[in-house]
This record gives C-alpha cells, structure tokens and sequence, in this order.
C-alpha cells in the first residue's frame, strides 16, 4: 500500500500518459484552523474524479463544480498554475465549511509530462529526499536533493516543495505480533519489511505487501543502512537475532529504535551491550526499551498497536509528557513490589515472557 502521497502523484502521472487532462493541488498556506495541512496534495482530472485531499470534502466539491462546467481552463487560466485563496471572508468560511477563521492558499497546476511526476515518483523510491521547484510563470519544473521534510514555500513566482523518502519500519522478527505490526504501519503508509531468517517462523506467515527477509537481521541492518525516515523494531526475545542488529541500528540515522521485553530483561539487555559490545549509556539512551506507548496492551493487536503509536509520535517529533511516564513507573514498581509476574515497562505494552 502507498502513501497518501506517493499514490496521489502515481494517480496523477497516469492520468497524464492516458492523456487525461489534470492538474496537481497543493495546499501551500493556512492561517487560522484549516483542515488540512500544508503540503497536503490533491490530483483532479477533467471529468473531476479526484485523489487525496485538501480540506476534508468542501473545497474539493467546489473545484470540481468549476472543472465540470469549464474544464481546467476556469481555474488554471492560459494553462498555468494559479494560486487560489479559500476562506477569507467570514461568508466563505460557512460556505465551505471551513472552520471559524480560517483560510487556505492552494496552487493549482495543470500537468503534463514536462511535470515530472514520474521523476519525482522515481527519486522517492530511490529513498532519495526532493525538493520540487514549480515556476508559476511558465509551469517549468526543477527537480533537486533536498530535506526530507519542510512545508511548501511559496516566493514570488516559484513554488518549491519537499517529497521525502516513504517512511518505513524494519521488524525483527516473524511472527504474531509482527504480523499485527506490519498490516497497522501498512495502513499508515509505511513501507513495511520482516526480518527473519527461521524457516519455521516465516511458515506461517503471510501479510501481502510485506517484503520479507531471510537473512541474519545485522545483516539487513548494514546492507540497508536505515535512513532518518525508518523505524527498527526487535521483537524475537532471542539476543543471538536483536543484539547485533540493535547496535547497528543505534548507530544508524533511524530516527527510532525499540525492543520488546519486560523492564527486567531491558534491563538485562542493556548491561550486556554495554559489557560485551561496548555501547554507551548515551548511545542505550536512544533505544525504546521495552517498546510502546503505556495503554494497558494485553493482545498481540494492542501490543502492536502501542508500538506502533510511539514509532509515529518519534517520527513527528512527539515527546511523552513526563507527568505520564513517572506516573507509569510509579505504578509498575508498585505492580513490581506486589509480586506481579509480567509488569510491563516504562510506556511499554504487556509482554509475558
């Protein structure tokens, strides 16, 4: 399954080798509450079939009115990109459900195959982060290495915007909980990858659009070499498969790192790869151990579930308030203290050994 994103542009260069008439919106400014991100994309074509969004449904209906009864030409006059404002006015708002004060800037441009879509498309499967320059005064387009995020920036004539490489996650591990893990990061967009090299684990398996893998997960870990848009999780219990694959991990541009495990064995996991391999409390300080968010997870879906959760908080910058961790940990070492057999970790997901 794609990304929003990359489905929004496969959409939309299709349409332009079928030689279907359309055009790429981009959501490039909001002020006040607007439903929809900057950045957000939108493909329409001629006959006002659409794919992906830019506020949810009102503006959309709108745009396809005009498309409908005047082709591209009433919103992209002489065939050029045209910047359109929604909201400015309180009457617009209500008109198109835009919440109370809030406006949106869209550009809107016509493609074709100097667009370079496929290009664009082409660059990100590569894991390779774009910046894509779009001259509003000719509809040209440069293409060039750029950060992996950024919200479009709109100066004068040009219009550049930042496509990253898809985020992804790289599990350890094949089995019911993996399997959980891989079809929620699937729904979200990422691209999904199992490790495994046990023949008897990968039997069972079967989570269509997950790329497998036989080979020694340290071995993946280099041959791939994470990216700042990957996640790795460990989730096979057993050190000779999450060791050696975790301190490549941590010392990789993966911006999150997790095991599973009860506190006990994080604990125990931790001094091992600090005696014998090396590792630094700083570099341990990096590792989400044992991973997840605190929800009271008792299945394999809930488990995976919090996961999860804390791979997309890391990704968008997210930090857990501190008042929830020490409130957790205050009662996991009561739970500790009572006798409790599987007490779950810091933020972690109950994980019986």
């Amino acid at each position: 399954m794609d990304d929003l994103d990359s489905r929004v542009l496969r959409t939309a260069s299709a349409w332009v080798a079928a030689g279907t008439p359309a055009a790429l919106v981009t959501v490039v400014r909001t002020w006040g509450s607007a439903p929809r991100p900057p950045g957000s994309l939108m493909a329409i074509n001629a006959q006002g079939e659409t794919v992906g969004s830019v506020s949810g449904g009102c503006i959309e209906d709108d745009l396809i009115a005009h498309i409908r009864e005047g082709g591209l030409a009433t919103v992209c006059a002489g065939g050029l990109p045209a910047v359109l404002r929604y909201g400015i006015s309180a009457d617009q708002a209500h008109r198109f459900g835009l919440p109370c004060g809030g406006t949106i800037e869209l550009v809107v441009e016509p493609l074709s195959a100097h667009s370079r879509l496929d290009d664009l498309l082409d660059a990100c499967l590569r894991r390779q982060a774009t910046e894509r320059v779009l001259d509003l005064a000719t509809g040209q387009v440069r293409l060039r290495p750029g950060g992996r995020d950024g919200v479009p920036l709109l100066e004068g004539a040009r219009l550049r915007s930042s496509f990253g490489p898809r985020a992804r996650i790289i599990v350890i591990g094949a089995g019911d909980l993996s399997a959980f893990l891989c079809q929620i990061a699937l729904g979200l967009g990422f691209e999904a990858i199992v490790c495994d090299p046990r023949a008897e684990h990968r039997a069972t398996w079967c989570v269509p659009g997950v790329e497998v893998s036989h080979e020694m997960p340290d071995d993946l870990i280099l041959r791939l070499q994470p990216d700042a848009r990957t996640a790795v999780v460990a989730l096979t219990h057993d050190p000779k498969l999450d060791d050696l694959a975790l301190i490549d991990a941590l010392q990789s541009k993966a911006f999150y790192v997790g095991a599973i495990g009860s506190r006990r064995n994080a604990a125990t996991r931790s001094e091992r790869l600090q005696e014998h391999f090396g590792l630094t409390a700083a570099d341990l300080a990096a590792l989400h151990s044992p991973a997840g968010l605190y929800i009271g997870s008792k299945t394999p879906a809930e488990i995976a579930l919090s996961i999860m959760a804390e791979v997309v908080a890391a990704k968008n910058g997210v930090l857990v308030p501190q008042q929830a961790q020490v409130a957790t940990a205050k009662r996991l070492q009561e739970e500790e203290g009572a006798g409790a057999a599987s007490a779950t970790g810091l933020l972690a997901p109950t994980c019986a050994l």
